[in-house]
């Protein structure tokens, strides 16, 4: 899981930079709020979601570590946990840079 978190880290990485120049100042990044100005918010903002795929993650394994560390039940729901965020706010990242560039 650990490579897949690099993997996909890399690829955000990767994706943000050949698309920096063609960036705007601001990006639509809040989609529950109402169309128009209220989904705009400075492009820097859209590294929130690597941050809280790590969190989410990290947390889900301290947890997991402190309180089920013998149950493979929690095991096997804290890496299926795991991989849906990893693939989820990945692709969520990507789309996002390739949607306003």
């Amino acid at each position: 899981m650990l490579y897949a978190l690099i993997l996909c880290d890399i690829a955000m990485a990767v994706t943000f930079f050949l698309k920096l120049s063609h960036l705007p100042p601001q990006i639509p990044l809040f989609y529950s709020r109402t169309f128009g100005e209220e989904q705009l918010t400075e492009f820097w903002y859209i590294f929130l979601l690597p941050l809280l795929m790590h969190i989410i993650l990290f947390l889900n394994i301290y947890l997991y570590n402190r309180l089920f560390l013998p149950d493979q039940f929690f095991k096997r729901i804290v890496s299926v946990v795991n991989w849906f965020t990893i693939i989820t706010l990945t692709f969520i990242f990507i789309k996002v840079i390739l949607f306003i560039t």
